[in-house]
């Protein structure tokens, strides 16, 4: 797959090797270019006009939020709601359904492998409403522990959260198992945190069998600010409005107010219509490559990553073998702090995150403070890697030097 002259600003910089994309992807330039498009020659507030740059803009809107949908396997597209990304969907959920239906007693269960956000949320909710939060502890290679869950799950339980892929080491965690667990044992429903699967192997909302799937479109080549959560219908219908105002109205009297209908009733104020559009033209994109191409694409990476990284003295890899994760590689180097590895690759031109990776939980279980992580995507080739690898032994290097 060689896609790097697709996106500007690794065309512009031969000697980037962009190793981030877990945190947030390039934009190819189909992207840059629907988004400055709309605003060149269709810029107008959705659903306020008569006239036909309005309508243009509805349409165009309406048009990207279908082939979002279709992109995620939802055949109700008005069951997509367009947010700022995953933790405005996940907050939304937990700040609306949660406080409608979380009482005094109920049980919030999260894992121990979830991001922050969809970790923090149900934490805050629990706190309010005086439920017991739990949290699924995980193998000892980063797995949910499928037993402890079981072994959680009961009568009281009201919410199960969980992060479909985790950002920090990788691991896929598996759908169904945790679906089949929870419906056994519950009338719990299911959060779904998608960040980290929408954009790297196929996903179908209506075959997973969760109540909720976020995602954020910055981490699948679309713009930064928009994403979505997909929810079943009679659940969002439900469920109290998250914000107020403008288009999520129906009628305002004087004494109430009355809700416009789905996906409008969640979309309160002017609808990010660009951005809408750009990330349709981002999951165009991702469709013409195929997404079983791009998580085989990146688990070869990954298979190079780690056979090159264990060779190195002193690197411990953190996560699933490679045929089980997505494209992310956590790792650590023993007397080198992971701020300081990124210091130096970052002096060679390689660009990885260092930290806990809004994942504090999981670090603690791994009885480290941060580790370095690279993750990888379509624009990505074995000169990558092979700059990481270089840039870890100049690293070993310089502090086995210092050291002595």
């Amino acid at each position: 797959m060689n896609l790097r002259s697709d996106f500007p600003i690794l065309a512009r910089n031969p000697d980037l090797h962009y190793l981030d994309s877990a945190a947030t992807s390039q934009k190819p330039q189909v992207v840059l270019d629907a988004l400055r498009e709309f605003y060149e020659t269709s810029n107008a507030n959705p659903h306020r006009g008569a006239y036909s740059l309005s309508v243009r803009a509805t349409e165009l809107y309406h048009q990207a939020r279908a082939l979002i949908a279709g992109f995620l396997g939802v055949r109700d597209s008005d069951c997509l709601i367009f947010t700022r990304g995953t933790t405005e969907g996940l907050n939304l959920v937990a700040g609306s359904w949660g406080w409608a239906n979380v009482e005094s007693g109920d049980e919030i269960i999260v894992t121990a492998l979830d991001h922050h956000a969809n970790f923090v949320p149900w934490q805050v909710l629990a706190a309010r409403k005086g439920a017991t939060f739990r949290i699924c502890e995980l193998t000892t290679d980063e797995r949910i522990d499928l037993d402890h869950l079981a072994r959680l799950v009961g009568a009281r339980t009201k919410v199960v959260a969980f992060n479909h892929v985790s950002n920090a080491v990788g691991t896929i965690n598996p759908v169904t198992d945790i679906v089949r667990i929870v419906r056994e044992n519950s009338d719990a429903i299911l959060v779904c945190d998608g960040a980290q699967s929408a954009p790297h192997f196929p996903v179908s909302f209506d075959a997973l069998g969760v109540d909720f799937y976020a995602f954020s479109g910055h981490k699948m080549l679309g713009p930064m600010g928009i994403g979505g959560l997909i929810g079943k219908r009679v659940m969002l219908e439900s469920m109290p409005p998250y914000q107020t105002g403008g288009d999520m109205i129906e009628f305002v009297h004087d004494d109430r107010t009355t809700w416009n209908v789905l996906p409008h009733k969640f979309e309160a104020g002017t609808p990010n219509a660009a951005n809408a559009v750009a990330l349709a033209a981002a999951v165009d994109y991702l469709a013409g490559i195929g997404m079983d191409r791009v998580i085989a694409h990146e688990r070869s990476l990954i298979s190079r990553a780690q056979e090159r990284l264990s060779a190195i003295e002193g690197v411990r890899i953190y996560g699933p073998p490679p045929a089980e994760r997505s494209g992310v590689v956590s790792f650590t180097m023993s007397d080198v702090h992971p701020h300081d590895l990124a210091t130096v690759l970052d002096g060679e031109g390689v660009c990885i995150r260092a930290g806990h990776h809004c994942a504090q939980p999981l670090m603690r279980r791994l009885d480290v403070p941060a580790t370095a992580r690279a993750s990888f995507y379509v624009y990505n080739d074995e000169r990558d890697i092979d700059a990481l690898a270089a840039g870890m032994l100049k690293a070993r290097e310089i502090f086995s030097y210092a050291a002595s």
